[in-house]
């Protein structure tokens, strides 16, 4: 490993750079922001930040010279923006793992190609290759989703083949869409891995992802799936890391199929909300691990110590705190986001079930 870079720059100015630039500050390492936004939640912990929009390139020159290495904290970055980055300073992760995950077809097909099953699907430009596509993968309902940027349950519709598709395709407003078969499961899970640049890899997880509204809910960590089930996640998710040459931390979500099965729904190339609860459980959180990866430093080990449950506080949710600020065992985490709206994650809460209450000890995931 080279020397540490010093200062990160993170692109996006949300919860999950804000606690990034938390993890580096712990490791000495300066962040500076990127973000189009005022007042973002990673601006308030971040050494400086840089307003401008992703294509303002006079602005993105100064934040790239001001920082040794970038990395970023959501995928919907504008790819261009990334590119025009890696002329002056490295990006991690790269173009290419961010251009896989922002497109849906891409991601699918990346996955189908080296071997990890997904539900059936069809990529379709018109409403008429909707009802085609329905037809001659003979199921009766789907799910529809555009292509890019969608999150959190945005972009997505169910449609059964006796539905008029032209509806349900005015209503995604895009060009471009995935029909894909709606995949009968048990429950969904994550799994997350943190690479760095020598190979060496740590993963947390699998993790119970239980959903509200679309909107992830509730982390269960462990996932109270068998254990054979398990190991194959996690053997899913370091394959796919070295597939992409992964350097820094990413999240495969997946679905446990009635048959005992997985089946891969997406790619985060970044920290994800399902790994939250590793600030207060694991001697190494993924945030800590998304720096220590993208800035020459060593994956470190994990060390699970105990059981958990993270809990998202979404909208008002973050209105009533007195409980979560009394329970034993719990620990609040506000992203410091001033304007209260419905379906915006306002902040989580950590619940960890120490190793003495549990009556075992944790070697770590």
């Amino acid at each position: 490993m080279m020397r540490p870079h010093k200062i990160l720059g993170i692109l996006g100015g949300g919860q999950l750079g804000r606690m990034s630039a938390l993890a580096a500050a712990r490791l000495g390492i300066k962040t500076h922001i990127y973000t189009p936004e005022t007042d973002s939640p990673a601006s308030h912990v971040a050494a400086q930040t840089f307003i401008g929009a992703y294509d303002d390139r006079k602005k993105l020159k100064a934040f790239a010279e001001s920082v040794g290495v970038v990395s970023y904290e959501f995928e919907n970055i504008p790819i261009e923006t990334v590119r025009y980055i890696q002329k002056t300073r490295p990006v991690f992760p790269d173009d290419r793992l961010l251009e896989i995950a922002q497109h849906r077809a891409k991601e699918k097909k990346f996955l189908n190609d080296i071997g990890i099953d997904t539900a059936r699907w069809v990529l379709a430009r018109t409403a008429d290759d909707v009802a085609k596509a329905g037809n001659e993968m003979g199921r009766s309902d789907y799910i529809l989703k555009t292509a890019r940027f969608g999150y959190d349950g945005k972009g997505q519709v169910s449609w059964g083949v006796h539905e008029n598709p032209k509806d349900k395709w005015k209503s995604l407003k895009s060009n471009e869409i995935i029909i894909e078969e709606r995949i009968d499961f048990t429950c969904e899970i994550s799994v997350i891995i943190a690479r760095d640049k020598l190979g060496q890899t740590a993963t947390y997880g699998p993790m119970l992802n239980e959903h509200k509204n679309h909107i992830l809910a509730k982390t269960t960590i462990p996932a109270p799936i068998p254990d054979d089930l398990a190991k194959k996640a996690r053997r899913l998710t370091e394959h796919l890391a070295e597939a992409v040459d992964l350097v820094g931390v990413m999240a495969l979500e997946m679905f446990v199929t009635r048959d005992g099965g997985l089946i891969a729904n997406e790619i985060a190339p970044r920290t994800h909300n399902s790994g939250h609860w590793t600030i207060d459980a694991c001697t190494v959180s993924q945030f800590e691990q998304h720096v220590r990866t993208v800035c020459d430093m060593p994956v470190g080990a994990p060390g699970r110590f105990a059981d958990a449950m993270m809990i998202n506080l979404i909208g008002k949710d973050v209105m009533k705190l007195a409980p979560w600020l009394e329970m034993p065992h719990a620990s609040l985490h506000l992203y410091g986001k001033e304007e209260v709206k419905a379906g915006r994650k306002m902040g989580h809460v950590t619940i960890i079930k120490p190793p003495r209450l549990s009556g075992k000890a944790i070697a770590g995931d």
